[in-house]
């Protein structure tokens, strides 16, 4: 793997990117592409029609494919949302980022009182990134483009060193804090650094059913679907971001949090589900968030929701003639959720992979990390390819760079665009990918070609720690450890363990056992 290697290139992206066909005339007066950058919410690797889900309809995100290259081996930076953001904009995989599990940062007081929160904005927000941190947006605006975030950032409170503004983006609107999107009809929002209030009554995440109240009225829902859903009022900014920045190259982040729970979602929708999967049987907010009357048909109606957002980011660019100089790229920040009401093995979520806990999301299994991943670009990315490229976030930081003409900072990545441009033979690949995660017992990963090692029970000492290896060519479910059977392959993965981390600066993503600092 290189190691934090610097590369320099310069190029003029959209007008003869080697081995490419050229983009058709636009009324853009750049030559520099667009990017939008999509980034779904607990997403899994199967819940796009695409990628073989046959309950949930997604005809937008579909057809991006259809225009574009769909990546089958596709990675993740890390099995929840605050690292795994943390890898993406920064190009460093989780054992060099700063942010490498969620950390609601609780020594500010109580941070999960969500009405003191609302007056108290020291209380918002997730530890942040270091005043120091080289952000993919960063290099895109020194680089001349106007860069824009809507939705979910969980890398900084609103009163610290790290917001969106601070860590490259010209523009942001949408939840500074994560814990405050576990509402999505929440009290308020951010613009840049002010707060937006919204037509909203406080309602508490985990507030159940009233008492008495009959489970099978749908009014007995009223708490929970509220005025001002915060998913629409987020996408309308992006529209807006768009169109004030028609003739300029723009990047857009933006960052859903769709389907991650809670099961919030438009009624039409649900409506929908409703009528195609017929009567279901309530979640009563057993399993943390809210009450759901119809949980099946509002998750389904969420990730629809979303692919409609998608038909519109498409549609606007097409109307304002950028189109055809936009790169989109579509995926997720890990694998399908356990809670809130979600059933991931009831729509095979992570199919072919386990869904169920402990296989998904907040684990290093293929089905908590692996993510669909599809890439359009007209004229340059040739139309319903496929790609099978061994890769992960933490290469979008080199990719999007080339693709710019920008500077490359210290990275673990390696540039895509060959393969994006149909050069495969082209493409530098990675010897192995790496992943640690210091929570939920404390795991690392590392694919290496075929071979997938697995290091988990890291936290509770030394000896509990569980080494597992799977062939995925054979074994694409992980259910066979043959580690015993390979002990070379064994012995290198475990080097590699060593050798790709480093210890955190932050004493809550250290790991002792590994031989860090104690916290």
């Amino acid at each position: 793997m290189r190691h934090l290697s610097f590369i320099i290139i310069t190029l003029t992206a959209a007008i003869a990117l080697p081995g490419c066909k050229s983009n058709p005339p636009t009324e853009k007066k750049n030559n520099k592409p667009n990017i939008i950058f999509i980034l779904a919410d607990d997403l899994g690797y199967s819940e796009v029609g695409v990628y073989g889900q046959d309950k949930i309809e997604t005809p937008n995100i579909d057809q991006l494919a259809a225009t574009g290259m769909r990546f089958t081996n596709f990675y993740s930076g890390a099995p929840v949302c605050a690292p795994a953001r943390s890898v993406l904009l920064t190009g460093l995989h989780s054992g060099h980022t700063p942010i490498r599990g969620n950390h609601e940062w609780g020594e500010r007081g109580d941070v999960w009182d969500f009405a003191k929160a609302v007056t108290d904005p020291n209380l918002e927000g997730q530890y942040p990134l270091p005043d120091s941190t080289i952000t993919l947006a960063k290099v895109l605006q020194n680089s001349g483009y106007a860069t824009g975030m809507v939705g979910k950032w969980g890398l900084g409170g609103p009163l610290s060193n790290s917001i969106p503004n601070t860590m490259g983006f010209d523009f942001f609107y949408g939840y500074n804090c994560q814990r405050q999107a576990h509402t999505y009809f929440p009290q308020h929002l951010w613009k840049n650094r002010e707060k937006v209030l919204l037509n909203n009554k406080l309602v508490v995440p985990n507030t159940k059913l009233e008492k008495n109240s009959d489970p099978l009225d749908t009014a007995s829902y009223a708490d929970y679907h509220l005025t001002d859903y915060a998913p629409r009022l987020m996408h309308e900014e992006a529209l807006q971001f768009i169109a004030d920045n028609k003739a300029n190259p723009f990047f857009l982040y933006y960052a859903s949090p769709i389907p991650h729970a809670p099961l919030q979602a438009p009624r039409k929708w649900v409506d929908y589900y409703r009528e195609k999967f017929g009567d279901e049987t309530p979640y009563l907010g057993d399993r943390s968030y809210f009450p759901n009357r119809y949980p099946h048909a509002t998750y389904a109606a969420m990730v629809s929701y979303l692919d409609e957002q998608v038909g519109e980011l498409v549609q606007k660019l097409k109307t304002l003639g950028l189109y055809e100089n936009t790169l989109i790229i579509f995926t997720s920040d890990n694998g399908p959720t356990f809670n809130g009401g979600s059933d991931s093995p009831y729509f095979n979520s992570a199919k072919p992979f386990k869904s169920e806990r402990t296989w998904g999301k907040g684990y290093v299994k293929e089905g908590g990390i692996r993510v669909p991943m599809i890439a359009s670009w007209p004229g340059i990315i040739d139309v319903k390819t496929e790609s099978p490229l061994i890769s992960s976030f933490y290469d979008m930081m080199p990719t999007l760079c080339e693709i710019t003409g920008a500077s490359v900072p210290p990275t673990d990545g390696l540039s895509m665009l060959p393969t994006m441009q149909g050069r495969p033979q082209d493409q530098v690949e990675h010897d192995y990918l790496y992943w640690e995660f210091p929570q939920y017992g404390g795991q690392q990963a590392v694919r290496m070609g075929d071979w997938k090692g697995i290091r988990s029970n890291i936290k509770n000492n030394k000896e509990s720690m569980v080494f597992e290896l799977y062939n995925l060519k054979t074994d694409i479910t992980e259910e066979n450890d043959v580690a015993n059977e390979y002990p070379e392959i064994a012995a290198q993965i475990r080097q590699i363990f060593d050798k790709e981390h480093a210890p955190s600066d932050i004493p809550r993503f250290r790991m002792p056992q590994l031989g860090d600092p104690e916290e």
